[in-house]
């Protein structure tokens, strides 16, 4: 049976008014994401070092202290080797909100990570209820660090200028609607020729 034209009219416009809204908020992630993902991560790094230099209010103290020992062979005392780790993460956190000395910032956060996994190794009964899969609450602070890696990598292929960017690409349901492209995200870095060339075309214009 045949679309009425008057339905088929209504479901066009409702489509390219969808897509007109897609766009705009695509635009918007790949405008503010990069930033949005560094500060919070940064946040994140600032609370909980801030806690550690406060003996008794960091619940990861007593498991980060303990960890620690065990890779100093105990050379470091368990107080200043919380302190040294609430000051680094919270350079961390403090270059990665200001976006200030952002591969130093990184170097730091990625130097930090795999002491961050070793509890797992070091105390197996703090982060599992029952191997491997059912972790304590530990376990699940120290996997939810994956994440943070993840978040750093991406970060970090912004240090040499590139951004997130939307590239045009005609979407299927815009066809017949002049000037209003889908737009798929990327990274662009300035070594790309194309986006050199992008670049000084628009300062041309």
């Amino acid at each position: 049976m045949d679309t009425p034209p008057r339905i088929s009219a209504l479901a066009s416009t409702l489509n390219e008014r969808f897509e007109a809204f897609d766009l705009l908020v695509t635009r918007k992630m790949a405008r503010h994401g990069i930033d949005l993902l560094r500060i919070s991560l940064g946040v994140i790094f600032l609370w909980f070092g801030f806690l550690k230099f406060f003996p008794g209010v960091s619940p990861a103290e007593t498991l980060a202290s303990d960890t620690i020992q065990l890779l100093t062979g105990g050379l470091i005392e368990r107080q200043t080797s919380l302190y040294v780790l609430a000051t680094w993460e919270c350079a961390i956190g403090l270059g990665l909100v200001t976006g200030k000395a952002l591969r130093l910032t990184l170097l730091l956060l990625f130097l930090q990570m795999p002491g961050t996994v070793m509890p797992m190794v070091f105390f197996p009964e703090l982060a599992f209820r029952t191997f491997p899969f059912v972790l304590t609450l530990e376990g699940q602070y120290i996997v939810k660090n994956l994440v943070l890696v993840s978040a750093g990598l991406v970060i970090g292929a912004t240090v040499r200028g590139a951004s997130l960017r939307a590239g045009p690409r005609v979407a299927s349901g815009l066809q017949e609607t002049p000037g209003l492209q889908e737009t798929p995200l990327r990274i662009e870095t300035d070594s790309d020729p194309t986006a050199r060339k992008r670049r000084g075309e628009l300062a041309a214009a």
